[in-house]
C-alpha cells in the first residue's frame, strides 16, 4: 500500500490575503470556513491526485525557512508566470541559489518559499 499527497495546508496569519494570492496564483476555488481557514479546490472537475489546499489561520508570522516547500510547473511559459506571481504579491528570495538552477525561488506574500520550476519533474 502506498499513500498519495492529498491537501497541502499551510499555516497564515492573514487569511484574506492568503486566500486571494493562493487562488489566483492557482487558479484555485475558494471555500471560506468560519473557523478561521479556507479550502482552495482545484478547479472543474479535477482528477484524485490533485492536491487542495488548506489555509489555517494561525494568527502568528512565519520563522525562518521553510522545511518543505511547492514546486508549480507553468502550463506555459515559466518567465511569464514568474512575472504573473509577482504581480499577486510574490516576491523572489535567495535561499542560496547557484544561478544555474532550473527553478526561480519565490515566497508569497508571508513569505512561505516555494519554487516555479523551468519544466515539470522528469525520471
Amino acid at each position: 500500500m502506498v499513500v498519495r499527497i492529498a491537501q497541502c495546508t499551510l499555516d497564515v496569519e492573514d487569511l484574506d490575503l492568503m486566500v486571494s494570492f493562493w487562488s489566483a496564483a492557482l487558479g484555485y476555488e475558494i471555500e471560506q470556513g468560519d473557523d478561521g481557514s479556507a479550502k482552495l479546490w482545484p478547479p472543474g472537475q479535477p482528477s484524485a491526485a490533485a492536491p487542495t489546499v488548506w489555509l489555517q489561520g494561525s494568527g502568528t508570522a512565519k520563522r525562518g525557512k521553510n522545511r518543505l516547500h511547492l514546486d508549480l510547473v507553468a502550463d506555459t511559459d515559466p518567465q511569464a508566470e514568474v512575472r504573473r506571481l509577482l504581480s499577486l504579491g510574490a516576491r523572489q528570495v535567495d535561499v542560496g541559489q547557484t544561478g544555474a538552477e532550473q527553478f526561480t525561488v519565490l515566497a508569497d506574500p508571508e513569505g512561505n518559499e516555494f519554487c516555479v520550476l523551468d519544466h515539470g519533474p522528469t525520471r
